[in-house]
């Protein structure tokens, strides 16, 4: 610790007056790195920027995520990952944890132009000053049948009260068809269920694993990770695995039968994550989401079957 290792709060204060000239001549807080590398947030029309050499291991929350998604089932090393060989589209949205309405919305435009048929969106913030570019982003992938899955957040809010960004809700008041948002649960349904720091609410449409994920690293090595950011790809492969097997289903669809085949939780009581709540509280797991449910792979199959069975009669 600070304190076993000599450096104490007197230590501190003279650290503090003897370099408080060096930290600020040092420092320039007003460095902005996107006009550096010759970026405007402001301007949608700007898409030349980034940094595109980016190497392990530091960055690596996209390697976590896609070893949700894919990670090869039959080699009997590591993990299985949903939905094996799916096509990955790599792209950098958040660089240093910091996306940009901008980025979110180009590189929506862009997966869609490239062919992707869903976008895994495992990032997320509380403030969305350009939203318009966004919504128009997500229109555009509608358009275009494109299903978006989004990680409700870590923060342990109802979402309900503080938006999480990007969300389904257009300030028009509209609400996209084709946009999913995963909280987090463990794996056992009981009163610990709903993951510590999910985010919920009723514009959280249903709840996936989010707890002690065990997934990939870059270098070859593996991790053990809690967030909505890996219960979100849990769905994203769940939705590739469907429609891999029902390609003739639209992204509308396809949203709809991951909600309705669920597994519901009804009487299930699990203690609140939202912060400010005492833990022994405890709450109906079905007023975390509008589903009131859990992903299910196996029955999200047998109801497309079904429901692709009787489009074709």
């Amino acid at each position: 610790s600070l304190y076993s290792s000599g450096v104490n709060n007197e230590y501190l204060k003279k650290i503090r007056k003897s370099d408080s000239n060096k930290i600020v001549k040092n420092l320039n807080m007003e460095v902005d790195f996107r006009e550096i590398i010759g970026d405007n947030p402001d301007d949608i029309n700007d898409n030349k920027y980034g940094n595109n050499n980016v190497k392990g291991p530091d960055a690596g929350h996209g390697t976590l995520v896609a070893g949700v998604i894919a990670a090869n089932r039959n080699n009997k090393i590591g993990i299985n990952g949903v939905a094996e060989g799916v096509e990955i589209m790599a792209m950098r949205v958040v660089p240093d944890g910091d996306e940009y309405d901008k980025d979110v919305a180009l590189a929506i435009k862009y997966a869609v132009d490239n062919g992707a048929n869903v976008i895994n969106m495992s990032f997320g913030k509380a403030y969305s000053p350009q939203k318009k570019f966004v919504e128009e982003a997500i229109k555009y992938a509608e358009k275009h049948n494109v299903l978006l899955v989004h990680a409700a957040g870590n923060d342990g809010v109802n979402n309900d009260s503080i938006e999480h960004y990007p969300t389904a809700k257009f300030d028009d008041g509209t609400i996209s068809n084709n946009v999913l948002t995963i909280g987090a649960s463990t794996f056992k349904a009981d009163k610990n269920f709903a993951g510590f720091f999910s985010n919920y609410g009723q514009s959280v449409d249903i709840f996936a694993p989010g707890v002690n994920i065990i997934s990939l690293l870059p270098e070859n090595k593996y991790t053990m990770a809690n967030g909505t950011s890996f219960s979100c790809p849990l769905v994203t492969g769940v939705a590739a695995l469907v429609w891999s097997f029902y390609p003739e289903l639209t992204a509308l669809q396809l949203a709809e039968i991951i909600k309705k085949s669920g597994t519901r939780h009804s009487r299930l009581k699990v203690y609140c994550p939202e912060k400010q709540t005492p833990k022994q509280v405890k709450i109906k797991f079905a007023k975390l989401c509008n589903t009131g449910a859990s992903v299910n792979a196996y029955k999200a199959l047998i109801m497309a079957e079904k429901f692709t069975g009787s489009i074709s009669k």
